[in-house]
């Protein structure tokens, strides 16, 4: 009987990057800081019985790339920038499903608020 496949996570939240999405003139213009968290889920095993990072998820370089896409060519939405940095998170492969959500606490809305944030779950 084999056991299940665990389901370690690796999270990096709060990361915290400049850039130039939305539907409006002045968001593209002016830019904004937007704020990303992501959950990727895998297995860690082989690393920790290893000590060896070359064998799961480096969190430095993925929060590289991550920053590469927020800074990068803008979107309309951010639903579609959730969906581009959740496709960054399982392209090696490791990562067997990713939860990725968008902050976005500076957008143009007229009344107070602290936050609007977009999630997307990918296998």
């Amino acid at each position: 009987m084999n056991s299940p496949v665990p389901r370690d996570r690796i999270s990096l939240t709060g990361l915290r990057v400049r850039g130039f999405h939305g539907v409006l003139p002045e968001e593209r213009r002016d830019g904004q800081d937007f704020v990303v968290d992501a959950v990727l889920t895998l297995d860690t095993r082989a690393a920790a019985a290893a000590d060896d990072l070359a064998r799961t998820v480096d969190y430095g370089a993925l929060a590289e790339r991550l920053a590469a896409v927020v800074a990068g060519e803008p979107c309309d939405l951010i639903e579609t920038l959730a969906g581009r940095l959740a496709e960054v998170c399982l392209a090696d492969g490791r990562a067997q499903s990713v939860e990725v959500t968008v902050h976005k606490p500076g957008a143009p809305i007229s009344l107070p608020f602290e936050d609007v944030a977009v999630t997307v779950v990918r296998p």
